[in-house]
């Protein structure tokens, strides 16, 4: 019996349950993105974002009977490290582009 193989099966089965690409495991055989990073990024994308939103947005229904109905919680797509480079061509994009005013460039970053 392959104890090894059949334990990376087993993390790999849960890891994929919970939306966790398994190359962030360190599982080896499991190079299905180009690299670490792009991984990470789907990983933020495809798990943890709408996750976050999710309970952004019940929080936010949860409060409003109590602080009004303009209340509204997001997170701070800024603050994560995982899509920094996202934001990174995003403001390089941006910036060369000469036919956006500079409030539509605000207005694209979310600002």
């Amino acid at each position: 019996m392959d104890f090894v193989e059949a334990r990376n099966g087993a993390a790999r089965d849960i890891a994929l349950a919970f939306g966790v690409p398994p190359m962030l495991l360190g599982i080896p055989g499991d190079n299905t993105y180009a690299n670490y990073q792009e991984a990470n990024r789907a990983f933020y994308r495809l798990t943890v974002l709408p996750l976050l939103n999710r309970i952004a947005t019940s929080l936010s229904l949860w409060f409003a009977g109590a602080y009004g109905d303009d209340l509204r919680l997001e997170p701070d797509l800024d603050k994560i490290a995982g899509l920094a480079a996202e934001r990174d061509q995003l403001w390089t994009r941006l910036a060369g582009a000469a036919f956006l005013t500079d409030e539509e460039k605000r207005q694209a970053v979310g600002y």
